[in-house]
């Protein structure tokens, strides 16, 4: 249920996104991204790590048998979101202009940062009811809830888009922001009337603030690390781009990258995101019953399935590049970024899977570690390589660290589970799908290669026995609603 909201959603956020694509142009939806840039990093900053903490915790006295103690523990992660979340909106209220001015480049930029931080607090509350739903597996609620909140959001957003902004960029921002935030009332609004009708138990208070601070301090500095390191990147990418020689619009080349290609490979992994999520707490509930079983089976399956899938996803988008670009935004001017990115989706979408499980196993501090190394490196290779190299310089930076970002979650993981993977299995995966994107390649009719890929990817992936007959038997399992039991070694 999860993934099927979060695919609609996607399909809502990716369409939305070509429509302002087309009304303001790629410097237009660069501007746009910039600001966005800045508003993630103060709602990162604002949140403090609280929403995975709220799900960790929640998780552990659910799995513990402890529901009594979980009002305490939503009560401290309240006064904790109040806390983090007025400071940052304080700071982005008065500094809205020096922000605007210094850092984004365009001082139109302030009005939309001003409308953000009213908006601040009730987002970072919202991800905390989102966080107890989530650990208590309350999924439908959820999903209902998640509609509602896109529906709202981008009904306002596109009302002001019609009625205000125009093809103003600094307007639209202030139409996307505006809209986020009327859609995060909703969500807060709905889930706290929900949680306040149901009788839950309230047992004796039990000390919480040392646990929620030792989650989400670890949590909100690798957070905070990664987002400021990611808006400084964002920031910085237009200006050194602009000292290669040749670039004549940098900004228009960094909204074509970040506000076009970007969205397009990560839309598919919404399928995964349902998982990642989950992960999480059900993590923690194995790991509080010490079902390390449980955890192995976890670990050794969603890999699986993650590199598989991703691996159509990657042969797909390379070989309809073109025509998917045309279609969605009239021009084939981002087509081949698109080519260039896809080899890495693979990568990109195991990354979010493997994250998922090592926070679910409580290791937020390791993930700090990573990120600082990783985003450190990045922001560095950046700033040397891209007025040397251009768009190439920016590939590489961000295939080498988000490979070792991998390299070490997986690494991590390993460690944790006591789980061992037999590199056959990924490189044969691999290189079923080189062969079936080299043969679907000769087939000079796009719709052709649509509908071949899949076919030919999944029949070599039998033939070499990546695929077998207990993988179509979990699937048949998990459709007709029956738990599959944690067999095969691979």
């Amino acid at each position: 249920m999860l993934t099927g909201v979060n695919l609609l959603l996607r399909v809502v956020s990716t369409v939305f996104n070509v429509y302002l694509s087309r009304r303001i142009g790629a410097e237009g939806i660069g501007l746009v991204h910039l600001v966005l840039s800045v508003t993630a990093m103060a709602t990162t900053a604002g949140i403090g790590g609280i929403r995975t903490t709220t799900m960790y915790l929640c998780a552990e006295e659910l799995g513990r048998k402890q529901e009594p103690s979980i009002p305490w523990i939503l009560s401290g992660c309240f006064l904790y979101s109040l806390f983090c979340s007025a400071a940052v909106a304080s700071i982005v209220y008065f500094f809205a202009p020096d922000i605007s001015a210094e850092w984004i480049g365009v001082s139109e930029a302030a009005p939309a940062l001003r409308f953000f931080s009213a908006f601040l607090p009730v987002i970072c509350l919202s991800s905390v009811m989102s966080g107890l739903f989530t650990a208590a597996s309350r999924i439908g609620t959820l999903a209902a809830v998640e509609i509602a909140e896109q529906l709202c959001s981008m009904g306002v957003t596109l009302l002001l888009l019609q009625i205000y902004a125009g093809h103003i960029p600094s307007r639209a921002a202030i139409a996307v922001l505006f809209g986020s935030g009327a859609g995060a009332c909703v969500t807060l609004l709905s889930l706290v009337r929900i949680r306040r009708k149901e009788k839950n138990p309230v047992g004796p208070r039990i000390p919480v603030a040392r646990r929620i601070l030792s989650a989400a301090v670890p949590l909100a500095l690798a957070d905070n690390l990664k987002a400021c390191i990611s808006t400084t990147e964002n920031l910085m990418v237009p200006k050194r781009l602009a000292l290669f020689p040749g670039t004549d619009a940098p900004l228009a080349l960094f909204g074509t990258v970040c506000g076009m290609v970007f969205p397009v490979i990560m839309f598919p992994a919404a399928i995964l995101f349902g998982l990642a999520e989950l992960l999480i707490p059900e993590m923690a509930r194995c790991s509080a019953a010490a079902s390390h079983s449980r955890i192995r089976y976890l670990v050794r399956r969603s890999l699986r399935v993650t590199l598989i899938y991703s691996l159509a996803v990657a042969g797909i988008l390379y070989l309809l590049s073109d025509t998917l670009c045309t279609a969605l935004y009239q021009t084939d001017a981002s087509a081949p970024y698109l080519r260039m990115f896809s080899p890495v989706i693979p990568m990109l979408y195991c990354d979010i899977v493997t994250d998922s499980m090592v926070k679910g196993l409580g290791q937020q501090k390791i993930c700090v570690r990573y990120n600082i190394l990783t985003s450190a490196m990045d922001v560095a290779f950046l700033y040397f390589l891209l007025p040397k190299y251009g768009m190439n310089g920016y590939y590489f930076s961000f295939v080498v660290t988000h490979l070792l970002n991998f390299i070490l979650s997986l690494r991590k993981l390993l460690q944790l589970t006591g789980q061992k993977i037999t590199p056959y299995v990924p490189v044969l995966a691999v290189s079923d799908a080189l062969a079936a994107g080299f043969l679907c390649g000769k087939i000079p009719i796009m719709p052709g290669r649509l509908i071949a890929f899949p076919m030919v990817l999944l029949a070599l992936l039998q033939v070499t026995g990546v695929v077998r007959q207990e993988d179509f038997t979990w699937i048949k399992q998990l459709v007709t609603a029956k738990t599959p039991a944690p067999k095969g070694r691979r």
